[in-house]
């Protein structure tokens, strides 16, 4: 049996999957779902956006808890533990190796004119030719340089503070993994997404950081604060002593897996030789994986980003808008009607209504942040011109149409950049439930869409564990040949 700590913004579980015998004799594998709670950005008294670390550690170390439970019921020993989270946000240590404080969120507005100020002293064409990755406000890089100064030689950042008192950067997964092993390591999936590292050697980059330590003094002593590196697969250590009193576990190992969540859910998708994917939550990561970065400039004006994968692949992917927009909408409905909304007979009515009507830039940055969303969209779609039935199920269909629309984009431009053909799409994650959405991705795309599994990302995080112990031979083709084994598949035709 294997353990799988998951956390998502929305909403971060933890698993225990183990693999069993498929009726074909192959492995598969079941997922068997030990705990889940609730995890989002919290304003602090500042009004900064933060995430609530002890409550996440809470509900992890309650998770495990659980997973025990659940394997001593079912006669079967732990194996592992394998965690994923989401991309980009950091936490500090002190000397002590004690939290600095709660992490600021991606979404927390102090990095909206940080790049600006960043590209003006390194040139973001310098940066992609390093790093490979697309523009986002919000990369480590930039919150980094926000904590640290305004952009002003005489003014310190939000976050100066902090940093004066950080002895050690840590990402999200790798702070969970330090609280359970008291080792820091970071794996790199998830550290490509900081733009610090070099795409093509997968090693912090040397020339980046050297260059950021010039125009921001303040940091400096940056490149000590990085920890080490480690590929999917390394056994980062036991669990420690204390957890494993809290948690009734034993001796188990704790190990690295593609730990940025995207990633593992690419490593569970079924993708064929000409397969796009897009990995459908919060966020859509729509792209191709490929053996080495494109790094042209023709790449780096359509904004797609080189994020590192599983054996050493790259996930080459624009980041783009995914339910976060549907979501947010919902969860305003439920506020004003206090009660739950209920979601698939509001896609049933926004099914039913005329496609086409209006496709607005969900990518834009109106849509970032939480609160209103039905205002923000609803102004979308008047700047149109359009004049829009007053409905909730025509405004879903104008969301809908539009991530529809924007997957079709990326996946075509993608294949253009890569010089790769794509002869079907997959999609994964929450949104491959979503009927309405995957048949839109295959009208607009002119593709067959292939939706499942859902649970990719618990997918591929356990399957890397499996095969670190030993459970499962092979790479990436036989790794999925057991998520085919393992899921139902659901296919659309355009």
């Amino acid at each position: 049996m294997l353990g799988v700590v998951r956390s998502r913004q929305a909403r971060p579980a933890e698993g225990s999957a183990r693999p069993a015998e498929g009726d074909d004799g192959g492995p598969r594998v079941e997922l068997v779902e030990c705990g889940r709670f609730p995890n989002g950005p919290r304003p602090d008294g500042d009004g900064a956006l933060r995430w609530d670390v002890t409550a996440l550690w809470r509900g992890i170390v309650d998770g495990l808890r659980s997973a025990g439970d659940v394997a001593r019921e079912r006669g079967v020993e732990i194996r592992g533990i394998g965690v994923d989270a989401w991309a980009v946000d950091h936490a500090f240590l002190d000397a002590s190796g004690d939290l600095v404080a709660d992490p600021f969120s991606y979404r927390d507005p102090r990095t909206d004119r940080t790049a600006d100020d960043v590209y003006r002293r390194i040139p973001f064409a310098d940066h992609y030719t390093v790093n490979g990755l697309q523009h986002l406000q919000f990369t480590t890089e930039f919150q980094l340089v926000a904590g640290v100064s305004t952009g002003s030689t005489s003014e310190a950042g939000v976050g100066a503070e902090e940093w004066a008192r950080a002895r050690h950067l840590l990402l999200i997964p790798d702070l969970i993994t330090y609280r359970l092993t008291g080792r820091r390591v970071a794996e790199v999936t998830n550290a490509s997404t900081t733009g610090l590292l070099d795409a093509r050697t997968r090693t912090w980059s040397g020339e980046l950081l050297d260059r950021l330590a010039a125009e921001y003094p303040a940091l400096a002593g940056l490149r000590e604060k990085l920890p080490e590196l480690v590929e999917p697969g390394a056994v980062v250590g036991p669990l420690l002593p204390a957890v494993r009193e809290a948690t009734g576990l034993g001796d188990v190992p704790v190990l690295a897996v593609a730990s940025h969540d995207t990633a593992s859910a690419v490593a569970a998708t079924p993708l064929g030789e000409a397969g796009a994917y897009v990995s459908s939550g919060t966020w859509s990561l729509v792209g191709l994986e490929l053996p080495a970065p494109v790094l042209t400039e023709a790449s780096r004006t359509a904004n797609f980003t080189n994020e590192l994968g599983l054996d050493g692949t790259v996930r080459y992917l624009h980041n783009v808008m995914g339910l976060w927009v549907l979501d947010e909408c919902v969860r305003s409905w439920a506020q004003d009607d206090g009660a739950p909304v209920d979601l698939a007979g509001l896609l049933a009515e926004a099914a039913a209504e005329p496609g086409g009507r209006c496709l607005i830039d969900v990518d834009g940055g109106e849509f970032l942040a939480p609160g209103d969303m039905p205002r923000r969209v609803s102004d979308a779609v008047a700047r149109h011109g359009v004049d829009l039935p007053g409905t909730r199920a025509a405004l879903v269909r104008v969301v809908l149409d539009s991530l529809a629309d924007s997957s079709a984009r990326a996946v075509a431009a993608a294949s253009s950049l890569a010089g790769a053909v794509v002869d079907t799409v997959h999609v994964v994650g929450g949104g491959s439930r979503n009927e309405l959405l995957c048949r839109l991705t295959a009208e607009a795309t002119g593709l067959p869409v292939v939706a499942g599994p859902v649970e990719a990302t618990a997918l591929g995080n356990v399957l890397v564990q499996a095969r670190a112990v030993g459970l499962l031979p092979g790479g990436l083709t036989a790794l999925r040949d057991v998520v085919r084994a393992s899921t139902t598949l659901r296919r659309y035709t355009p």
